[in-house]
């Protein structure tokens, strides 16, 4: 049997989170919503299409008036508009209209670009969520935020548009390499960073179970994230205050992705983003010395790296100022007074960001 959490939107339940072992309960759980004997677009990537849409298939087959596979190169490269207007030409062609439903079926990509055309296409058509990463199940999959990615800025285009359900099949994750497995730790991490110590330490004492996917241990996990990002959410669904906290790592974060080129996975940017947050925290005497090198030295042992080489600092104060996240001329910055307890704040100057950029650039000091 399934575990559920039930989000919120204004104060009304909105759409389910479901966790399970399985799809066997995703036919039911579709019904239920009244998508009977409509037609299904599930759109995924060139990667998860071949582990999973044909099984996917299996299980939905009978139960709906046509089901159609759409598949997008692999990649943030292709997280762009071109690719959605694909997508709107395959819906088109395939007469779907607003009574029929967009399954998104991979990870944080995929579901960034199915929410974004569920939103737009006929003004709004609904959507599901089928998180295959820990990034998407534990993150991007929650809480309504669809995009792409315009001319190299990330999600610079894209909507607050509600899934209808979000089902999460926990054991898609043993197919993930171990990068991407750890791309989504770092947003574990940073929930219980920003909001909940007492998970933070779950997660350092579960350490070894986590690092060897135990089943039981994964599920306990997923769901403590999850839950924690669904409180959020639901108290600041299109992020004009709390929400804002989600960003913790980002802001220094997404400039080192774009930097990169994308070199480096999301997860990384946000490890690094996050020691650089932890420190401007360090400086200003909010934190610590020593919970600054907690924080900072935790994520070695997850697969996540605290230092980079080839950065430049300038380019990328330069990248921070041109994020959607900007507020004027100040950066948003989320930082910590403790684990557990984040602030928001617009007074971080260009020197204390460059301290930070030097402070996770990588010397034979580490060594």
């Amino acid at each position: 049997m399934s575990d559920v959490l039930n989000v919120k939107y204004n104060g009304e339940p909105c759409y389910d989170i479901v966790f399970d072992n399985s799809f066997d309960e995703l036919p039911k759980r579709i019904s239920e919503l009244g998508f009977n004997n409509r037609k299904i677009a599930i759109i995924t990537d060139s990667n998860v299409k071949d582990l999973y849409a044909d099984s996917l298939v299996k299980k939905l087959e009978g139960s709906f008036s046509k089901i159609i596979v759409y598949a997008i190169p692999a990649g943030e490269e292709n997280k762009n508009l071109k690719e959605i207007e694909k997508i709107y030409k395959v819906l088109i062609e395939n007469k779907f209209d607003r009574h029929d439903l967009i399954i998104a079926l991979g990870g944080g990509v995929v579901g960034d670009m199915a929410g974004y055309t569920a939103a737009t296409y006929l003004r709004g058509i609904a959507f599901i969520q089928i998180p295959t990463t820990l990034l998407a199940q534990t993150d991007s999959s929650i809480g309504g935020k669809t995009g792409v990615d315009f001319e190299g800025y990330k999600n610079m285009v894209g909507a607050f548009y509600m899934p209808s359900l979000v089902y999460m099949n926990i054991c898609v994750l043993s197919s993930l390499s171990g990068e991407q497995f750890a791309s989504g730790f770092a947003e574990v991490m940073k929930h219980g960073i920003i909001k909940d110590a007492d998970f933070y330490m779950w997660l350092i004492d579960n350490m070894y179970e986590i690092e060897e996917r135990d089943p039981d241990v994964l599920i306990e996990m997923i769901k403590r994230s999850c839950d924690i990002k669904r409180q959020v959410v639901e108290k600041d669904p299109t992020e004009k205050g709390e929400r804002a906290f989600l960003n913790f790592g980002h802001t220094i974060g997404h400039a080192i992705e774009k930097h990169k080129n994308f070199e480096l996975s999301h997860g990384e940017c946000v490890a690094l983003g996050s020691v650089a947050a932890a420190y401007i925290s360090w400086k200003r005497q909010m934190l610590s010395m020593e919970e600054y090198y907690e924080i900072r030295d935790m994520f070695v042992p997850f697969g996540l790296p605290i230092s980079v080489t080839d950065i430049d600092a300038e380019e990328i104060i330069n990248l921070m100022h041109s994020d959607k996240k900007s507020d004027g001329n100040n950066i948003k910055f989320v930082l910590l007074k403790k684990v557990g307890k984040a602030v928001l704040d617009s007074s971080v100057t260009d020197d204390e960001a460059r301290a930070a950029i030097k402070e996770i650039t990588w010397s034979e000091d580490f060594e």
